[in-house]
């Protein structure tokens, strides 16, 4: 089978773009001629013999004049759509998978697609395809304003970078984007990795107007070791952003002063969670910085448990399979698709989000049952192997891929 797989980026920079490259990988070692169509980027890793690079719109340049000029090619980019047409009729694919193309590709290569008869598949890691700002999130709360298509409250609330300017330009793409029917006109089936993204889209889209398929994102169960051994404190790992509710999670802290925290990673709510350390007179929390690979598998091996305390609707956090391949047990909010993933008293415990209390208490009863922990651990690390094995992978995705092709 020969599989033609369009993404934004083409190197590690976040989940979606592992995803992207995984999937490449599951199907390169398994005999299928793969082509790979991306942006321009010095980083880009080298993927596979047949490849195509085009230029990013320069929607993030100083000058205004350029951010608008670069408007129409991040809502239709023709100039994608012609060079993916080259690539169809070139490498003469048996279907396409997108992943992440708004903006820097944009949704015309489906066109291009429909126009060469053939099938795309689409797997969605956020919300851009209902949500101009891709989360359902905005100051500090989610927000379903724009249910119904009413994309103008993504431009009244700035919720796009925050920016009134990168606000407006979401909001036409939006309604362009709309107008065309561009992704349900275009795309066989949709994939999503949780429940939960799915039966949203459900509520924007309407129920039973589009195709869609569970498709658990792949993970190398081989690149971590479980670890049943832990020390004095439990762990936290990810971006720190309002978003992902951090912030809660010290404000739990003050009523935990004989449990120890450990912070790692980096982001742009640093200096405000350092000062609410002060604030409360944390003593017990250890911010350590960003670690990565070894250095961060150490810190997640010697944990007693993991907190993804996210207050926004995260679909599939990577954070979580990488702490049950640990043999990690992790405390999530009752927010996204992390209650799937957690399945409460089983991997972990679940609680409410923005909930301090509530989150201190779940932190407590594993703090002082840590067998407990370590069983759902270990528990959490067989689910791991058995439902997201790149063998598991690579047989749904074909199955999907197959079906789409009839």
């Amino acid at each position: 089978m020969k599989i033609l797989l369009a993404h934004k980026f083409c190197y590690g920079r976040g989940g979606a773009d592992v995803f992207f490259l995984e999937t490449g990988k599951v199907l390169q070692e398994r005999g299928h001629e793969i082509a790979y169509f991306s942006t321009i980027d010095e980083r880009n890793l080298k993927v596979g013999s047949v490849t195509k690079f085009v230029n990013p719109p320069e929607y993030q340049d100083r000058s205004l004049l350029k951010r608008i000029r670069a408007l129409p090619k991040i809502i239709y980019s023709r100039d994608a759509k012609a060079q993916f047409e080259q690539l169809l009729k070139s490498f003469a694919p048996d279907i396409v998978h997108a992943f992440h193309i708004y903006t820097h590709l944009s949704p015309s290569i489906l066109d291009a697609c429909r126009d060469a008869g053939v099938p795309v598949v689409m797997s969605l890691n956020d919300y851009k395809h209902i949500c101009p700002n891709y989360k359902l999130y905005h100051s500090g709360s989610t927000c379903e304003d724009c249910k119904n298509g009413k994309f103008y409250w993504a431009a009244l609330n700035r919720c796009c970078q925050n920016s009134l300017a990168f606000s407006i330009g979401s909001t036409i793409e939006a309604y362009v984007h709309a107008a065309l029917d561009i992704y349900k006109k275009n795309i066989h089936t949709f994939l999503f990795a949780s429940k939960f993204m799915a039966n949203k889209t459900e509520e924007f889209w309407g129920k039973n107007t589009f195709r869609w398929s569970l498709l658990r994102n792949p993970f190398d169960i081989s690149v971590i070791t479980p670890c049943k051994e832990y020390d004095n404190y439990f762990l936290y790992f990810g971006r720190f952003s309002e978003e992902k509710g951090v912030h809660v999670l010290l404000e739990a802290m003050q009523f935990l002063k004989a449990v120890h925290l450990v912070l790692v990673g980096e982001g742009p709510q640093m200096l405000q969670l350092k000062a609410l350390t002060l604030k409360y007179n944390l003593l017990n929390v250890e911010f350590v910085g960003p670690k990565w690979g070894k250095d961060l598998e150490g810190f997640l091996h010697k944990s007693r448990f993991v907190v993804v305390p996210s207050i926004w609707h995260e679909n599939f956090p990577y954070v979580i399979l990488q702490s049950f391949a640990a043999g990690k047990t992790v405390i999530g909010t009752d927010h996204g698709g992390i209650p799937e993933l957690v399945r409460h008293g089983r991997f972990g415990l679940i609680c409410p989000a923005l909930n301090p209390s509530a989150l201190a208490e779940a932190i407590r009863q594993l703090w002082n049952n840590p067998d407990a922990a370590v069983s759902m651990g270990l528990q959490a690390r067989e689910y791991v192997e058995q439902e997201f094995s790149y063998t598991r992978y690579y047989e749904d995705l074909i199955k999907i891929y197959g079906k789409a092709i009839q």
